[in-house]
């Protein structure tokens, strides 16, 4: 991929999230609120496996 598509795309998915932000941001933010739950389970399922290695 060359720099400049790359930067095509960059621009375009920005500009996507911003759309999304702006016109719903209430689902938006159940969006974020998902993510960052998801991001927290799997972040505690790390943290539970290593410590079963090292118990």
């Amino acid at each position: 991929m060359s720099a400049n598509t790359k930067k095509i795309v960059i621009v375009a998915v920005v500009a996507l999230v911003l759309f999304f932000l702006i016109t719903r941001p209430t689902e938006s933010a159940a969006v974020v609120r998902d993510a960052l739950g998801w991001l927290r389970d799997g972040a505690e399922a790390i943290v539970t496996f290593v410590r079963s290695l090292f118990s």
